[in-house]
């Protein structure tokens, strides 16, 4: 069975959401990899000059939902209706799934229903022109800020679960220096621009303290 993991590992949970090429946005894309592979990540997040912040976000909240999106897809054959029934942060904290529209009422139901969830739910409003314009010069709605808030908690929610359920399997494909730097650039991201409240982060909060606390 292992090996047959190891050959799935490289899957995507959702398509990859693409940044078109030559766009303005794929130069911003280009121009965090270049600062995130110096290493120093607080630096990597700030705002570059003369950029909008709302493209800055739109660009990495994408970047984000690519990256959370391979390490569930390495991961998923291990997050099963049986080894995961609700969705969890750990003993103290359960995650009940509603998107305002489709599902209004909050629902119980098991991690891979919730992430699946979770994943088409973002997909749907990466997709959505009129909250993420791919097209120069089309403005951001007046809203953006709160739907890339509400996207970025949602996504941490999927770390919790993959660092507090399966962190062992996480370790056996040998992916967690992997998760770790995405984790650590997500959690720097999110404080640079005060993105998601503090009592969401709760559940990793020593996790954070331990990544933030050597770089400050």
């Amino acid at each position: 069975h292992s090996n047959r993991i190891i050959l799935g590992g490289n899957r995507t949970f959702k398509p990859k959401k693409n940044i078109p090429e030559g766009s303005h946005q794929y130069e911003l894309l280009k121009h965090a990899e270049a600062t995130l592979g110096s290493g120093n990540l607080r630096m990597a997040v700030v705002l570059p000059d003369g950029e909008d912040l709302n493209e800055w976000v739109a660009v990495n909240t994408v970047d984000f939902f690519n990256q959370i999106n391979m390490l569930y897809g390495t991961i998923t054959d291990f997050c099963s209706e049986d080894s995961c029934p609700v969705m969890s942060a750990g003993p103290k904290y359960e995650y009940h799934w509603a998107d305002g529209t489709n599902i209004k009422k909050p629902i119980k139901c098991s991690a891979p229903k919730y992430i699946d969830y979770l994943m088409t739910w973002v997909q749907d409003q990466l997709d959505d022109e009129t909250l993420f314009p791919s097209k120069i010069g089309v403005p951001f709605p007046k809203n953006f800020m709160s739907v890339a808030k509400t996207i970025l908690k949602r996504l941490f929610r999927v770390y919790a679960h993959i660092y507090h359920q399966h962190f062992d399997a996480v370790m056996q494909l040998q992916e967690e220096a992997h998760l770790n730097t995405s984790f650590k650039h997500f959690i720097f991201f999110v404080q640079e621009f005060n993105l998601i409240d503090r009592k969401e982060l709760v559940p990793l909060q020593d996790l954070i303290e331990k990544l933030t606390t050597k770089d400050r």
